[in-house]
C-alpha cells in the first residue's frame, strides 16, 4: 500500500494550501475525503468440509497461530457461518458474535419441538439428530425431552435471553488462549459436557486476528457450515457462496480421493459459484498428511519397506494429487463442463508438521507455505489494483486543479468543451441505451424459450429425478417428506445425498439462458453482447475532435477520463452483483410459488403418505407450471431492466456533475501542480510495471 501512502501525501500536501471559504475549492476538498473514506476491497474464501477434516488446524497454520481456533471449531456445528479476517486496528485477537433475536430463536426452538414430536413412520432421523443436538447443546442432556415451557425456567435461560436480547457480543483480548478459551462456547459442540454451549443462537462468527496483514488484508475466510433448515441461516449461507471468488475443499487425504461428501457438496453448489456468482478458483486440499502408518502403507503402495517415512508421506502426497486430477477428469460431463471454468489445484498438507520443531518432512513439504502465498499473491493484487485506481483518481483531480491556471482563452474553450461534453453525453447514453436493449431481446427470447421447454418438460422431469425416483432405499419417503418440509430441498448431514426440487423444476430454465448469460456478464466478450464491452466502449471524449491547442483543454480531458473511468468500475460491480440476483431468482420465484404445496405436503401422515404427498407435488407442479415459469422469466426481466436503468442514470448524473464542475468557477485560479502531477505519473508507471 506504499504507493497509495505517497499519493495520499502528496494530495494531502494540495488540501492544505486550499482555501476552505472558496467553493471551487471546499468541491476538490470533498472530493479528495471521498477518495480516503473509500473502504478496502475484500474477496471472500468459501472453505468446504465436514468436521473432523483438519479445517481449524488448517487455518492456524496458515494464519501463523498454533492455538487460535478450537479443533473442531469448523464444521462441528451444522449451521454456524464462521469468517476470519485481519484486525487492521490493534494488536488484540477479537471476535464480534451475531446472535438470533429472541422472536427468531422462539419460532426455531417451536420447530425443534415439531421435529422431535414426529412420531410418524416419516420422521427424518438426520433432523431429529440435528434438533437433539442444538437443543442439549443449549439447556444440558436430555434436555430434548422437556417442555419449551420448562426449558423457559432452565438455569440457562437467563444468559439465553440476554445473547438473545443484545444481537451482538463482543470479545476482544491480546492474550491468544485466552481468547481461544473465551470463543469455544459460541462456536463448538460437545457430548461429553452438554448444556452452555451457545452455537445453536448464533448466526455467525468474525474472529479478527492481528498481525496477518501480508495475508488477510483484502482477504476473508468463511466457512458457512453445511447449511441449516432454518430459513435465516440457510439465505445466509446461499448468499457467502454467491459472494466467494475462490474454494478451499478440504478433507483428510485418507478419505480424500474416496470420500463422496465434498464432490457432492460442490456438484449442489456448482451453479451458485459459476454462473449464479463470482468464484474464479477451486483448491482441492488434502490434510493430514503426516498421518501414517508407514509399513501397511510400504506394502499397499509396493514401496521397500525401509522406505523412510517422509519419503512414503511425499509419494502419498503426489499419488493423490494425480488421483484428485484424474477423478476430475471422469466426472459426468455437465458437470465437468461447469467446473472446467474455474481454475483447480491440489494441495497436501501438514498443519500438525509445519510448526513442529523436527517434523517429519520438511518445512516447505507441508504445502502451508505455498497456500500462504496464494494469499499474499491475492492481497499484493488488490494492492496494486487499488493503489492504481487511487493514483489515477487522484491524477484527475489535480488535472482539475491545474485547469484553473490563467489562460487568455480560458471561457471561450471551456465553453465549447462543456457544450461538446454534454451532447457528447447524450449521445453515448443513446448508444448505450440501444445495445443493452439489443442485449435484452437476446435475453428475453431466450427466456421465452426457456419457458416453453421447462412448462413442457418440468412435470417429468421432477417426477423422474425427485418425485418418483427409482430407489432401493425403502426409506426415500421419509427423505421426500423432509425435502417439503425444508422448501424444497434436502441434504443429509454428511453431503452423501443431495436432492433439490427447486432447482429440477429451474432446470430448463437455465439451460436454455446459461450460454447467453454467460455472453451476457462476461468481461472479456467482444461479439457485442456484452454489458461490459458495451460499458468498457462507452466515453463522452472524443478522440479524432480537434480543440484548440491548450493545456487546460488537456487537464480537463484528463479529468473527465479518470472520472469515466471510476464510474465505469462502479458499474461493473454493481453487473456483478445484479448477474447474482437475476440467477437466484429462478429459483428464488420457483420456490416461493411452490411454499404453499411443499407446507402443504409435509403435513400429510398415516396410511399412504407418501403417495398423497406425491400427488400433490405433481398436481401443484401442473396446475402451477405455466404461471409459475412465466414469473420467473418477467422477474429476471424486471432485475435486467433496473441494472440498465441504473446504469444509465448514474452514468449522466454522475458525469454531468463533473462536466459542470470546471465551468462553476471560471474566475477562480488556483495554483501550479504540474509538478504533482509529474510525480503521480511515476507511482502510476511503477503500479502499472
Amino acid at each position: 500500500m506504499e504507493m497509495m501512502e505517497m499519493a495520499k501525501q502528496i494530495l494531502k500536501g494540495i488540501t492544505d494550501n486550499l482555501d476552505q471559504d472558496i467553493m471551487m475549492h471546499k468541491d476538490i476538498i470533498l472530493k479528495i475525503r471521498q477518495m480516503n473514506e473509500v473502504t478496502g476491497k475484500k474477496v471472500t474464501i468459501r472453505i468446504f468440509g465436514k468436521s473432523g477434516e483438519g479445517k481449524s488446524s488448517l487455518l492456524n497454520a496458515v494464519l501463523g497461530k498454533k492455538d487460535l481456533l478450537p479443533s473442531g471449531c469448523f464444521g462441528a456445528c451444522t449451521a454456524v457461518i464462521t469468517q476470519v479476517e485481519a484486525n487492521l486496528s490493534d494488536s488484540n485477537y477479537k471476535a464480534e458474535i451475531e446472535f438470533f433475536s429472541k422472536e427468531e430463536w422462539e419460532k426455531e426452538l417451536q420447530d425443534l419441538f415439531k421435529v422431535l414430536s414426529d412420531d410418524s413412520e416419516d420422521k427424518n432421523e438426520d433432523m431429529i439428530q440435528i434438533a437433539v443436538e442444538k437443543i442439549n447443546s443449549l439447556y444440558g442432556e436430555n434436555a430434548d425431552k422437556k417442555t419449551p415451557e420448562e426449558l423457559k425456567n432452565h438455569s440457562t435461560s437467563v444468559k439465553i435471553e440476554e445473547y438473545l436480547s443484545m444481537s451482538k457480543k463482543m470479545i476482544s483480548t491480546s492474550d491468544v488462549s485466552e481468547f481461544a478459551n473465551e470463543v469455544a462456547c459460541y462456536i463448538m459442540h460437545s457430548e461429553a459436557s452438554p448444556g452452555g454451549w451457545y452455537w445453536p443462537i448464533v448466526k455467525s462468527v468474525t474472529f479478527k486476528v492481528p498481525d496477518c496483514c501480508e495475508l488477510l488484508q483484502h482477504i476473508v475466510l468463511v466457512d458457512a457450515g453445511t447449511g441449516d433448515c432454518n430459513k435465516i441461516r440457510d439465505d445466509l449461507w446461499k448468499s457467502k457462496l454467491r459472494d466467494c471468488s475462490s474454494v478451499w475443499v478440504v478433507s483428510a487425504i485418507k478419505r480424500a480421493t474416496t470420500d463422496k461428501g465434498p464432490w457432492e457438496m460442490l456438484k449442489h453448489c456448482i451453479e451458485e459459484l459459476g454462473p449464479g456468482g463470482e468464484c474464479k478458483s477451486i483448491n482441492f486440499i488434502c490434510t493430514m498428511t503426516d498421518d501414517i502408518n508407514p509399513k501397511p502403507y510400504c506394502r499397499s503402495a509396493r514401496l521397500p519397506d525401509t522406505t523412510p517415512i517422509a519419503d512414503c508421506i511425499l509419494y502419498r502426497n503426489n499419488s493423490t494429487k494425480k488421483k484428485m486430477k484424474e477423478k476430475f477428469e471422469h466426472l459426468n460431463p455437465g458437470l465437468k463442463k461447469l467446473m472446467e471454468k474455474f481454475s483447480m489445484d491440489v494441495f497436501t498438507v501438514s498443519s500438525k508438521a509445519f510448526f513442529e520443531q523436527n517434523p517429519v518432512v520438511k518445512k516447505p513439504d507441508t504445502e502451508i507455505p505455498k497456500l500462504q502465498d496464494v494469499l499474499k499473491n491475492h492481497n499484493r493484487s488488490i494492492n496494486r489494483e487499488l493503489g492504481r485506481d487511487y493514483v489515477n483518481e487522484a491524477m484527475g483531480v489535480l488535472s482539475l486543479i491545474q485547469s484553473f491556471l490563467p489562460s487568455t482563452d480560458e471561457a471561450l474553450i471551456k465553453t465549447i468543451f462543456h457544450d461538446d461534453l454534454k451532447k457528447n453525453l447524450n449521445e453515448a447514453l443513446n448508444e448505450l441505451d440501444c445495445q443493452f436493449a439489443f442485449i435484452q431481446n437476446n435475453l428475453d427470447q431466450c427466456l421465452s424459450n426457456g419457458v416453453l421447454e421447462s412448462v413442457e418438460q418440468c412435470l417429468e422431469n421432477a417426477r423422474a429425478e425427485l418425485i418418483e425416483r427409482k430407489t432401493d432405499n425403502r426409506g426415500y419417503h421419509k427423505i421426500l417428506k423432509a425435502l417439503c418440509k425444508n422448501n424444497g430441498h434436502y441434504w443429509s448431514r454428511n453431503w452423501d445425498e443431495t436432492l433439490d426440487l427447486n432447482k429440477c423444476l429451474a432446470h430448463p430454465m437455465k439451460k436454455n439462458i446459461s450460454e447467453e448469460f454467460s455472453i451476457i456478464f462476461s468481461l472479456n466478450e467482444k461479439s457485442g453482447k456484452s454489458l461490459q464491452e458495451h460499458l468498457d466502449k462507452f466515453s463522452i471524449i472524443q478522440r479524432d475532435k480537434t480543440y484548440p491547442r491548450s493545456s487546460m483543454f488537456h487537464h480537463i480531458q484528463n479529468f473527465i477520463k479518470t472520472q469515466e473511468t471510476k464510474l465505469k468500475a462502479s458499474c461493473s460491480r454493481e453487473i456483478l452483483e445484479k448477474k447474482k440476483e437475476m440467477y437466484a431468482s429462478i429459483e428464488i420465484t420457483i420456490q416461493t410459488k411452490m411454499t404453499p404445496c411443499y407446507g402443504k405436503a409435509a403435513k400429510v401422515s398415516g396410511k399412504g403418505s407418501f403417495m398423497k404427498m406425491q400427488k400433490i407435488l405433481k398436481e401443484t407442479i401442473e396446475s402451477l407450471k405455466e404461471e409459475m415459469f412465466s414469473e420467473v422469466k418477467e422477474e429476471v426481466l424486471k432485475k435486467f431492466r433496473t441494472l440498465k436503468w441504473y446504469i444509465k442514470d448514474y452514468l449522466e448524473s454522475e458525469l454531468n456533475k463533473s462536466i459542470e464542475l470546471f465551468l462553476l468557477t471560471t474566475n477562480t485560479t488556483l495554483f501550479d501542480v504540474s509538478r504533482e502531477i509529474e510525480d503521480l505519473e511515476k507511482l502510476s508507471n511503477q503500479l502499472s510495471e
